[in-house]
C-alpha cells in the first residue's frame, strides 16, 4: 500500500498524459470555443501518440549523451590527474547552455541539415551544465574523512569511485539529470522548427497559421510530459522524497 501511494502521483499525471494523447479529437468542441473561426482546431498532421513517440525519443538520446558526457567530464575534472581541468570543464559546460537552442540549429542545420540530428546536438549542449555541475557538487562534497577511510581500507581508485564516491554523490547528479531533462522536453519543441517532427509540430504550426488551438494543444501535451517525467524522477528512492 505504501509503494501505491509512493507512485500515486506521477501515475496520474502519466494517466492524463496518456487520455490527452488518446483522446485529444474528443475535445472539438473545447477547442472550438478557443479558436472559433477556425475550420479545422485539433490538429490532425500527425496523431498525437506519434509525435510523443518522437519527443520522447529526441529527448532520450541528448539525455544519454548528456549524462555520459557531463558525469565522465566530471569524474575526470576530479581525478588528481584532471584537477588542472576542472575549470575548464565547467566553462565549457556553461558556454553549452548559454548559446541559445535556435542559435545552436541556426549553425548545426548548414553542416547536419534538417531533421532530428541538429536538435538532439542542440539538446546535448543545453542539457550538460546541469549534469556537470551537480555531479562536480556531489563528488566535491564528499566528507574528506570518508575518503581517508575507504584509502585506509585499502580501496584502489577505481573501488573508491565506484563502492564509495558515486553511491554518495547520486542524489546530488540525478538531481542534474532531472533538471536537464525537463528543460530539454520544453526545449525539444523548437526542433520542428527545422523539420524534427515532435510535440512542437502543433505549436509552429499554430504560430504560422494563426490558429491559437494547435499551440494550446502542443503546450498542454509538452506541458504534461514535463509534468509526468519529473514526477517520476521525484519518486526515485535516491532523491530522498516521500
Amino acid at each position: 500500500m505504501i509503494e501505491w501511494r509512493r507512485w500515486a502521483v506521477p501515475l496520474g499525471w502519466l494517466a492524463l498524459l496518456l487520455a490527452a494523447t488518446l483522446g485529444m479529437g474528443q475535445l472539438d468542441g473545447l477547442f472550438r470555443w478557443i479558436e472559433a473561426d477556425s475550420r479545422q482546431v485539433i490538429y490532425a498532421r500527425a496523431d498525437f501518440l506519434t509525435l510523443l513517440g518522437r519527443h520522447l525519443l529526441v529527448v532520450s538520446v541528448a539525455a544519454v549523451l548528456a549524462i555520459l558526457v557531463g558525469v565522465g567530464a566530471a569524474i575526470a575534472a576530479t581525478r588528481a590527474w584532471g584537477r588542472d581541468f576542472l575549470p575548464l570543464v565547467s566553462q565549457l559546460a556553461s558556454i553549452g547552455q548559454t548559446f541559445p537552442p535556435v542559435a545552436v540549429l541556426a549553425l548545426a542545420v548548414p553542416v547536419l541539415g534538417f531533421g532530428t540530428l541538429p536538435i538532439i546536438v542542440a539538446l546535448f549542449l543545453y542539457g550538460l551544465l546541469p549534469i556537470v555541475r551537480n555531479t562536480l557538487a556531489g563528488l566535491e562534497g564528499i566528507d574528506p574523512g570518508v575518503m581517508e577511510a575507504a584509502r585506509g581500507m585499502g580501496m584502489s581508485g577505481g573501488q573508491i569511485l565506484h563502492q564509495v564516491e558515486l553511491p554518495l554523490a547520486a542524489p546530488v547528479i540525478l538531481a542534474g539529470i532531472r533538471t536537464s531533462v525537463t528543460i530539454n522536453i520544453a526545449t525539444a519543441a523548437i526542433g520542428a522548427t527545422v523539420g524534427a517532427s515532435n510535440l512542437g509540430d502543433p505549436i509552429i504550426s499554430g504560430i504560422v497559421n494563426g490558429n491559437t488551438a494547435y499551440v494550446v494543444q502542443g503546450a498542454l501535451m509538452i506541458g504534461l510530459l514535463a509534468i509526468s517525467v519529473d514526477s517520476l524522477f521525484s519518486r526515485l528512492p535516491l532523491t530522498g522524497s516521500r
